[in-house]
């Protein structure tokens, strides 16, 4: 196990800081770990009563690109990940679901960060506003499942809790070959 001797340096910004740190290692040599603290973020996989999924495109700015993601958000503080993830679906995408299932939840990078992202799935949402955060989201788009392995095969869907998300709700089993194995699966 390592052990923190001392912070070097830190970085605060409004949504996270990120900290250098100098610490011993299980075998008694010193060695510098960087370190984020991150919010949490709930992540939701909503489909429509007619079996399709809603996404959200949007721009990143680490990337230079817009990407076509699941709705998704940081957790406020002292707030409940999927009351988080149901303020996100709204406001992102305007939809509603009655009903929220936990998925699953993940460390995205656990060698320098904290963060987690809860995912949950939103069976039977509907449309209740055509309001949607303009400052954050280009679009939406309703999409039918059948077309996740072309757009993941071909590099649209690239976001890591999408990606994620759709494999642990079920969702791409049997769209999505296995190219990296050959034929054979081996």
């Amino acid at each position: 196990m390592e052990k923190r001797v001392r912070t070097v340096g830190s970085l605060n910004a409004p949504s996270f800081s990120a900290h250098l740190d100098d610490v011993v290692l299980a075998t008694g040599e010193p060695a510098r770990r960087i370190r984020i603290d991150h919010p949490e973020a709930s992540a939701v996989i909503p489909l429509t009563r007619e079996g399709e999924i809603v996404m959200v495109r949007q721009y990143r700015y680490a990337l230079d690109m817009e990407t076509l993601e699941i709705p998704a958000g940081k957790v406020d503080p002292g707030e409940d990940a999927e009351v988080c993830a149901r303020r996100e679906l709204m406001e992102e995408t305007g939809f509603w679901a009655e009903t929220l299932v936990h998925v699953y939840t993940y460390a995205p990078a656990i060698g320098y960060s904290n963060e987690r992202i809860h995912i949950f799935s939103a069976p039977n949402a509907d449309r209740r506003s055509e309001k949607t955060d303009e400052r954050e989201i280009s679009s939406i788009e309703i999409l039918p499942l059948e077309t996740l392995g072309t757009m993941i095969r071909e590099g649209e869907i690239l976001d890591g809790k999408t990606l994620i998300g759709l494999a642990a709700a079920g969702l791409l089993e049997g769209l999505v070959t296995r190219r990296a194995f050959g034929p054979e699966g081996r």
